[in-house]
């Protein structure tokens, strides 16, 4: 018991000295579990993917459309069970920063081929009945406070002209990782004005996604639908729909890599600020150390004084920063734009390495400090001045 009351007397015997480097570390331990919860969360897009969906694009690049009359013919390939396409719409929803996915889907097979998107048979009907009717996402509703039965109107680019839709669903995700943040409308109703101002766009589609019924026939079924198409004016390259998704993914990679690597380096200055605060405490206590083995304290009972202060300030530093990280997360995803991450969350994965980041450099820290304490000599210590 004496010993715990001298390292908390020990740990607050320069208050201002020790509560800047409680604030340093705390700071350093936020900026670390918000870098690690945008790397986390971008990998985990990948993951929300489904191992029985495809995607087959247009081989050259995913920029380019493909021919609507590919459905059939994909729709033939043996092991395929169900084929919907999607085609990216853009266009600007009130104001340019509002960004979120806007996609021309095919209304009578997305939500099969899509069941982590839940939404009622009710609303599933009307959207499917009604021609500019769309569905959004629960954070889109949310986002933009807009009910079931209002409008939603949409200045095109890609596809120019004002295009107004009315909402008839609101989608849910079935897991924590499921997009929330898409508008969906039927591909038939920009097909059908495309057809009077743009009739060569009329019958283009951006991709097909195909589900399987056995994911371990997934090569297979991409080799066969790939070579359908090999040769006409549009091949196609068909891939998983994980692979596809990390092709998206890996296009930021060197950002992601940048943020990962940097999480990392926070963990090494954390080590340089309560290092440099223990070397500090160390040195003036050099006489201490002197007289406490004078009156016959042992090694056991210097380095549980040292590494006791070293673990008490990492705790408090690591705990405080630890609280604050979800608020500020919270605020984060608040201030983002609702499509630029789908979902964003802590990962349980985030708090166990904030954790024994903050015991390692705890130990870290007190080993210079502990060391000198040990081999100083008595007489040396008397001695010291400092």
């Amino acid at each position: 018991m004496k010993v715990l009351k001298l390292i908390f007397k020990n740990a607050l015997r320069h208050k201002l000295r020790t509560l800047l480097t409680i604030f340093g570390i705390s700071i350093a331990v936020i900026a670390f579990g918000l870098l690690r919860t945008v790397v986390t969360i971008w990998d985990s897009s990948v993951d929300a993917t489904m191992a029985n969906r495809l995607i087959t694009r247009q081989a050259v690049s995913f920029i380019f459309p493909l021919p609507y009359s590919y459905k059939e013919k994909i729709e033939k390939v043996p092991g395929v069970s169900k084929v919907t396409f999607q085609n990216w719409f853009g266009g600007v929803y009130k104001d340019k920063n509002n960004f979120f996915a806007r996609m021309a889907v095919d209304h009578e097979t997305m939500f099969d081929v899509y069941p982590e998107f839940l939404l009622s048979q009710d609303e599933l009907t009307a959207f499917k009945k009604e021609r500019n009717a769309c569905v959004i996402g629960a954070d889109i509703a949310e986002q933009y406070k807009l009910k079931l039965g209002e409008q939603m109107v949409l200045e095109g680019d890609i596809f120019p002209g004002r295009w107004e839709f009315v909402i008839r669903g609101i989608y849910k995700g079935k897991n924590k990782n499921t997009d929330e943040t898409q508008m969906l409308f039927h591909w038939d109703y920009i097909s059908e004005r495309m057809k009077v101002e743009s009739p060569i766009r009329a019958n283009d589609v951006g991709w097909y996604v195909v589900q399987v019924a056995d994911p371990n026939k997934s090569a297979l079924i991409s080799n066969q639908i790939d070579a359908l198409f090999k040769n006409s004016t549009a091949e196609t390259k068909t891939e998983t729909e994980k692979a596809f998704t990390q092709g998206f993914v890996s296009a930021s990679g060197a950002i992601i890599t940048a943020m990962n690597v940097m999480s990392f380096v926070i963990i090494g200055i954390i080590m340089l600020v309560l290092a440099n605060t223990m070397i500090m405490s160390a040195r003036e206590r050099t006489r201490e150390y002197a007289v406490f083995k004078t009156l016959g304290f042992s090694a056991k009972h210097l380095v549980g004084l040292i590494l006791g202060e070293s673990m008490v300030i990492s705790s408090l530093g690591g705990g405080i920063g630890l609280f604050l990280t979800f608020p500020i997360v919270a605020g984060f995803e608040q201030a983002m734009p609702k499509g630029f991450f789908p979902f964003f969350y802590i990962e349980p994965i985030t708090i166990v390495l904030a954790i024994t980041a903050t015991v390692i450099v705890g130990l870290i820290s007190a080993i210079f400090p502990i060391h000198k304490a040990l081999n100083t000599k008595i007489v040396d210590g008397f001695r010291f001045v400092g």
